[in-house]
């Protein structure tokens, strides 16, 4: 009789919870490098540190990143929220009261880029700051790549609180 009992608390409590919220949980290790090292990162969410560093950050949270380090111009980076790919396989294992959990939590979500790793440009030399990947290769411009995310990260910043939307800056 015990048995049946677990296994039915374990049954319901895997189904009405989301997998990627079991799975994955609802914060996400962001790295945060730069090229040089000991640049200071500011968030908009109002945390810092110096390169090399990372926090815990929430899945389901956009954020802007800049760096700063002296001789060298300051470079703004969008922490874009990606749903994830596991979404529709959620949604088949743990039924649609998982997936509605791990969507509101942001669980079934993903930070992008991770890590966060900047070539800086030196004061007075053109060039444009670079994005690069986990073992320094460039992936992009920083200026392409934001372009790309600017629209869903500047919306998911105003629902998150940290910026004002259009409507109330009218006010």
């Amino acid at each position: 009789m015990k048995l049946k009992f677990a296994t039915a608390v374990l049954a319901a409590s895997v189904g009405l919870s989301g997998c990627a919220t079991v799975l994955n949980g609802v914060n996400q290790p962001v790295e945060f490098q730069s090229d040089p090292d000991g640049a200071v990162i500011e968030l908009y969410s109002g945390q810092s540190c110096t390169t090399p560093c990372s926090f815990e950050m929430r899945r389901g949270d956009d954020n802007i990143v800049t760096f700063s380090r002296d001789g060298y111009q300051d470079v703004e980076v969008m922490i874009q929220s990606r749903t994830g790919g596991g979404v529709a396989g959620n949604l088949l294992a743990g039924g649609i009261i998982g997936g509605v959990v791990d969507a509101s939590n942001g669980a079934s979500n993903h930070l992008y880029p991770d890590p966060v790793y900047v070539r800086m440009v030196p004061v007075g030399e053109n060039g444009e700051a670079l994005l690069l990947d986990k073992d320094g290769e460039v992936i992009s411009t920083v200026a392409e790549y934001n372009a790309e995310v600017e629209a869903d990260v500047r919306e998911g910043l105003v629902d998150q609180g940290l910026v004002a939307g259009a409507a109330d800056e009218e006010d």
